[in-house]
């Protein structure tokens, strides 16, 4: 288990950025079922105090997106639409395109201007 002091404050706040826009799609597109997330490599709660709760399909795409992040070769880490190294394969490609998307345009719309700076980067 990776210990949370190694993760650097970049991680840590891009991890804290995908776990809010997965819980806000899943929020608000999913009913059904939802779980509190956990992560093995490390214990999620030292980054992100607030419970997450998440359905299994998202669950599956957050813990894919946090291994990715944290095995990311790069430093520091280019936003992964203008990534040479591809990490999103298969199925979670379009779908975390599509949470990232409209997570984000839900945050501009709640006055989080800071993501409309990120979203035209």
């Amino acid at each position: 288990m990776k210990k949370i002091k190694d993760i650097s404050k970049t991680e840590r706040t891009d991890i804290q950025t995908l776990m809010k826009f997965v819980a806000i799609y899943c929020r608000q597109n999913h009913d059904g079922e939802k779980t509190p997330f956990s992560f093995r490599l490390f214990d999620i709660h030292e980054v992100e105090k607030e419970e997450t709760l998440l359905c299994e399909g998202c669950t599956r795409l957050l813990t894919y997106g946090l291994t990715m992040r944290i095995k990311c070769p790069y430093h520091p880490k280019p936003m992964c639409k203008k990534c040479e190294t591809q990490c999103y394969q298969g199925e979670y490609k379009p779908k975390i395109r599509e949470i990232m998307k409209y997570s984000g345009m839900v945050m501009i719309k709640h006055g989080r201007v800071d993501m409309l700076y990120h979203y035209f980067r």
